[in-house]
């Protein structure tokens, strides 16, 4: 037999894992089940359900933008504000069914954000933080000024009464389910992808990635469009369920301030992380809701213990005990198996060596 090629290569890159297979295979089966919660299950388990499935693909987003872009933003609730006021505007007052109104409004506020986006790149570090925030409150102002949308009272989004009570929480239910776990899904391929090693890049050192050929420009827009797609189409559905729509909630700050508690809690720069700090999240505010204010003085304080005590976050814990990444985005260099070339038998019916 013949030796191993050298010029075989020696060694591959993998992503792929045992813990990921499992979970793709646990994630499909988890869908189908929750998917059937409208046949069976009742208002308030679906109402609660879909809260956490929009804060988790709002988490994911942000996560997405400050853990993996290094893009610390606090106004995506510019986005939130948005995707809701889109949805009353074009189901209201334009007439579009609901469900093409959530698509009508991702587009739309797709364009918004490229154009913002020029504006929010010209700063760097805090001042883009800063940045952020004051483009969310030009929106609010543009909107409390508004009267077809209501100014600042509010309105109700009424065209979702077509579809009865039952029928709209079963509905908005289903999408907050489809986007939770779209929104996993889109950070889990983005994360594997070439913009995925980009945007590490750019959060380590923007210099360097530029150095290396990295796009930085365009994979900071790239990663700000994605986010803004996704908040807005996560606080659509939020207002789906909550029907009632007013300026100073759909844009206010604490909306960004949950993205960040949830996602310092859970891990930030890691998908597990959001998944983990939403269940904090909404666990500890059922259990203290009743307490009113009590509760917040036990999220910040939380906040304040994980940051000191664990910064890698919740999820960061059990990665270190266990070595588990539930979606192998990691690049791990394994060796190859040495490619074998065929037997030559010689003329004497003898196998000599290539």
């Amino acid at each position: 037999m013949s030796g191993p090629n050298p010029a075989a290569p020696r060694f591959r890159v993998v992503q792929a894992t045992r813990a990921s297979r499992v979970t793709a295979i646990g994630g499909l089966l988890l869908i189908a089940g929750l998917a059937s919660l409208p046949a069976w299950g009742d208002a308030g388990t679906m109402n609660l359900l879909t809260e956490f499935f929009a804060l988790l693909a709002l988490a994911e987003m942000w996560n997405l933008l400050a853990g993996y872009a290094g893009l610390v933003s606090i106004g995506q609730q510019a986005f939130i504000g948005l995707g809701a006021y889109g949805l009353f505007t074009f189901a209201d007052l334009a007439g579009l069914h609901p469900l093409l109104a959530v698509v009508v409004t991702a587009g739309v506020v797709g364009l918004i954000a490229l154009v913002t986006s020029f504006f929010a790149f010209r700063l760097e570090g805090g001042y883009f933080a800063i940045g952020t925030w004051v483009i969310a409150e030009v929106f609010r102002l543009l909107i409390v000024s508004n009267k077809a949308v209501g100014a600042g009272t509010g309105v109700s989004i009424r065209s979702l009464a077509q579809f009865g009570p039952d029928g709209r929480i079963a509905i908005t239910y289903v999408l907050a389910l489809a986007v939770g776990f779209g929104a996993v899904a889109v950070c889990a391929l983005i994360m594997r992808s070439r913009l995925g090693l980009s945007l590490r890049a750019i959060r380590d050192s923007d210099v360097a990635a530029r150095s290396l050929g990295v796009d930085v420009f365009r994979a900071k827009v790239a990663v700000y469009l994605i986010a803004a797609v996704g908040s807005a189409v996560a606080g659509s559905i939020m207002y789906m369920s909550l029907l009632r729509i007013q300026p100073t909630a759909a844009f206010g700050v604490g909306w960004t301030a949950w993205m960040i508690f949830i996602v310092i809690i859970g891990g930030l720069g890691r998908i597990e992380g959001p998944i983990v700090g939403t269940a904090v999240f909404i666990g500890l505010r059922e259990l203290l809701g009743d307490f009113g204010s009590a509760y917040l003085i036990v999220l910040g304080t939380l906040a304040v213990a994980i940051t000191i005590l664990a910064p890698r976050g919740l999820w960061g814990l059990i990665e270190d005990r266990y070595s588990i990444g539930l979606f192998g985005i990691q690049r791990r260099l394994v060796a190859a198996a040495p490619m074998i070339e065929a037997q030559t038998p010689d003329a004497a019916g003898k196998s000599e060596v290539g």
